[in-house]
């Protein structure tokens, strides 16, 4: 059965059972700050199981997009080693919110594998919970009665806490759950051993593949579990898992899933997937099911970066290119040429890998570019250290992380390209190293959020801010929270105006007054968490419970809506100046300037800003009037031309705001018309990253102060050239001016520097075979390297150690011809750093020239002194 088929009978079995099937939401979350991507099906129904949402429809079925690389849920190291991890995945889930609970689930889930599927029963084994002391909780009889009514007693397990209750972190909602599992051994292995003695051991071929989740409890920050306000069903199958076990394949790479990415490798590296060595088979998995990953996180938006989720995209991405380049010798860009295959095979199902197919080539490209050049350095540097450590042949364990750290090589590149020299490596300093690392990031990151407090009962958290600045309100609940050793508290109201962050524009900030007229609370951000809006305040107010007026900030507030009502306009001029192929990638509101990520695949030129900025005035000008519409069809939304996101997950119902003819769906704030923008001023254009550029912006007040400050530097520029009539030309005579200077200093210092060139010919010495130079030169270190470089290059074998006060710091640098490198193993790195310390400085560079600089330039004499005992 072909996959596309699998993942469709699936959800119209679903359907069939009265289930809304609905889209997968974005792989990547923007407004959890507990997590970066959806890890799991249930991610984005949290609100609907802590009761924080309104449930409309009950039953829901759909095929998610996730992706588990880190934190709990961490398969990275494992993927592409092992047969059936994976970065990203599908997890077919079915789901009911306060409807159906365990008989229902277990009926049908049994149906559809039996009777849809027509997997062999014998195959089959279920797992229930033991139940666990610590928590207070009895084994699951229940679910366990009612699989007895389909399966052999032999065939339904017991397991423990670790495996069969389900939590997605370390608070959340959570419950029993009940798994599936199947053993798809041949006849021989299974005389051997029955399966329900693998099941739970990581054998490749009896394996989990549906986990039937009863969501029942919250678990609390002091580890306690709550019950949640309804009994759900939180169902997840393993799209790739299932299509193994029902295309009778031995890992999900066989599955027609991967075949077309693994033909693709194979075509690219000449070689078979299966029929080559061990490594390469690992590097062909890593980079099929790495190239998924990245396509699918870039069309939902997320681009490779150094800091958060984007860190993580690249380190996936990187990881991939180094599996090819080390074991199927791709020394080439080659990942972005699977992005064809993999929007031809998943296209149908996952349609933004068609409509962001460019986009997603053009990025990595990009990035692969970039890092084959970070390997090549990378290995240029592993030599360099290889060189200083030649005495022990043992690479320190620092060494290898600097390298995993800094050029992303991983320790078996390391350890077998120093294998060739004739190294080993220190793997235990290694894993003492990245250990220490982790460490250092967890306590970064870390944030510690108590349990939340119930002050009042009651729903929570409706946003009155569209129409008003100010509310009476109450506090619902609230919690104390650390992070960096900071502490805060966290606030929800039971109705506030305070916008919290989302949609690219930051969270309100204002004041919480207490109706008795004490002082006011200072709210300094705004935002939201399994849709509840949260305040944050350094204060708790005292007492908690009673009745106060929250106040936004209203100056703040209007310059951030008139930067946001500045991003409608530029998109709609970008538009216009550019072509309707630009796309909106990212946005940051701020209330003193923007920021504007959109697709193009060039460099704006002065001309383009011009227009777009001019366009953007004529709009403000024109001062159109906002259109709101707050409860909008989707549909309707779409037949009226609404802009719509990547990356983004809305609605049955959206908000669209109009200015003229630009329509959006957009949940932020608004000035009520473009007139209140006053002017805009483009500050500057950039590059985010192949195919993205950057548009940095001002309006209001802002942006006359920019103006202004324009005006006066061109003012001081008169000035200084005494105001003549064309000062564009007198700029350009005074750079012509500087230029010619500039070539007759060159000139001079050339001259200046080939006199110390005979000098110091003149001066060499014979020592050991090899012509040697120490002195003190006054001349600048490019000059020097010049020099040097030519020395050793013309006298070789040479060694020279040139020192200098020019500038008034003392120099070092070390010369050593190519021969004595190769030969005598000369170092001019280890050298400089050794004589560096006279001069309390410090330094490095490679084996064959090598620099430092110091603070104490009476020591240049006794460096240059030992100097001339290096051939000894």
């Amino acid at each position: 059965m072909e996959s596309q088929l699998i993942r469709q009978q699936f959800l119209d079995f679903f359907a069939s059972k009265g289930h809304k099937v609905v889209p997968s939401a974005p792989m990547v979350i923007k407004d959890d700050p507990t997590l970066m991507f959806n890890n799991a099906g249930m991610n984005p129904f949290k609100d609907l199981f802590l009761g924080n949402s309104p449930v409309v429809h009950p039953r829901v079925a759909d095929s998610q997009k996730c992706l588990r690389v880190s934190g709990k849920h961490n398969d990275l190291e494992e993927v592409g080693v092992d047969t059936y991890h994976h970065t990203m995945f599908e997890m077919l889930g079915n789901w009911s919110f306060g409807d159906y609970f365990k008989k229902e689930a277990i009926d049908w889930a049994w149906e559809l594998l039996t009777e849809v599927y027509q997997l062999d029963p014998a195959d089959l084994y279920v797992t229930v919970f033991e139940g666990d002391a610590g928590d207070g909780l009895d084994p699951d009889d229940e679910a366990a009665d009612m699989w007895a009514k389909h399966v052999p007693s032999e065939q339904i397990l017991l397991a423990n806490k670790k495996d069969n209750f389900w939590e997605m972190g370390e608070t959340g909602p959570c419950g029993p759950c009940s798994e599936i599992h199947i053993d798809l051994r041949n006849p021989q292995e299974r005389a051997k051993k029955p399966g329900r003695e693998l099941v739970n051991t990581d054998h490749p071929l009896v394996v989990e593949i549906w986990n039937l989740v009863f969501m029942q409890f919250n678990r609390l920050a002091d580890g306690s579990l709550k019950l949640l306000p309804n009994k759900h069903v939180d169902t997840g199958m393993g799209f790739e898992r299932l299509a193994m076990a029902l295309q009778k394949k031995q890992s999900n790479y066989d599955t027609d899933v991967f075949a077309p990415l693994l033909s693709h490798i194979a075509k690219v590296s000449n070689r078979t997937y299966g029929r080559t060595d061990a490594k390469a088979d690992i590097a062909f998995r890593v980079i099929s099911d790495h190239i998924r990953a990245v396509a699918f996180s870039i069309a939902d938006g997320q681009l490779p970066s150094n800091t958060g989720a984007g860190y993580v995209i690249r380190r996936i991405l990187r990881r991939a290119i180094r599996y090819g380049y080390s074991f199927l010798d791709l020394n080439e860009p080659f990942m972005h040429e699977l992005v064809a295959t993999l929007a031809e095979q998943m296209g149908s199902a996952f349609p933004e890998l068609l409509s962001q197919k460019a986009l997603i080539q053009r990025v990595i490209k990009e990035e692969e570019e970039a890092f084959l050049r970070t390997l090549s350095k990378g290995i240029e540097r592993l030599e360099g250290r290889l060189t200083e450590f030649k005495g022990t042949k043992t690479l320190p364990g620092a060494v290898v992380f600097e390298l995993y750290d800094t050029f992303g090589f991983p320790v078996d590149l390391t350890a077998l390209i120093a294998g060739e020299a004739g190294f080993n490596i220190d793997e235990k300093g290694f894993d003492a190293e990245m250990q220490s690392a982790k460490e250092r990031s967890r306590a970064a990151g870390k944030v510690s959020a108590a349990d939340w407090i119930e002050v009042h009962t009651g729903d929570a958290g409706a946003f009155v801010g569209y129409d008003q600045l100010e509310a009476s309100t109450r506090i619902m609940r609230y919690r104390e929270v650390t992070s960096k050793n900071k502490k805060f508290y966290q606030l929800v109201l039971d109705q506030t105006p305070f916008y919290p962050e989302g949609g690219g524009q930051i969270g309100d900030a204002g004041t919480l007054t207490p109706e008795d007229g004490s002082a006011a609370i200072q709210i300094f951000d705004t935002k939201k968490e399994n849709n509840l809006i949260v305040h944050f305040c350094k204060d708790l107010p005292v007492p908690p419970n009673g009745t106060f007026m929250a106040q936004v900030n209203s100056r703040r507030r209007a310059d951030t809506e008139r930067n946001h009502t500045a991003t409608h306009l530029v998109h709609e001029a970008l538009r216009e100046v550019l072509g309707t192929h630009v796309e909106q990638k990212g946005s940051l509101v701020k209330a003193d300037a923007l920021r504007f990520d959109f697709s193009h695949f060039s460099k704006v030129n002065e001309e383009e800003l011009h227009q777009i900025e001019a366009l953007v005035n004529q709009r403000i000008q024109s001062n159109m009037a906002l259109g709101e519409h707050r409860d909008l069809p989707l549909d309707e939304a779409k037949k009226r031309g609404a802009m719509m996101l990547f990356g983004e997950k809305y609605g049955e119902r959206v908000r669209m705001i109009e200015f003229g003819e630009s329509r959006e769906l957009c949940g932020g704030t608004h000035a009520p018309s473009t007139g209140h923008l006053g002017l805009f001023r483009i500050t500057q254009e950039t590059a985010v990253a192949s195919g993205i550029r950057r548009i940095e912006a001002s309006t209001g007040m802002m942006a006359v102060n920019i103006a202004r400050s324009e005006q006066q530097t061109l003012q001081s520029v008169k000035d200084a050239l005494k105001s003549p009539p064309d000062l564009a030309k007198a700029i350009e005579d005074l750079l012509s001016k500087q230029a010619t200077l500039l070539k007759e200093l060159d000139g001079h210092r050339h001259a200046e520097a080939q006199q110390f060139k005979t000098q110091i010919i003149q001066g060499l010495t014979s020592q050991s075979g090899v012509n040697l130079f120490v002195g003190e030169i006054p001349l600048e270190a490019s000059a020097i390297k010049d020099i040097a470089f030519q020395m050793k290059a013309e006298h070789a074998p040479f060694l020279g150690v040139f020192g200098s006060l020019a500038g008034g710091k003392p120099t070092l640098s070390v010369a050593i011809s190519d021969d004595l490198v190769t030969e005598k193993q000369l170092n001019a790195s280890q050298m400089v750093r050794e004589l560096a310390k006279h001069i309390q400085g410090g330094g490095g560079g490679q084996a064959f020239f090598a620099t430092a600089g110091g603070k104490n330039p009476s020591g240049l004499e006794a460096a240059l002194a030992q100097a001339r005992t290096l051939l000894d």
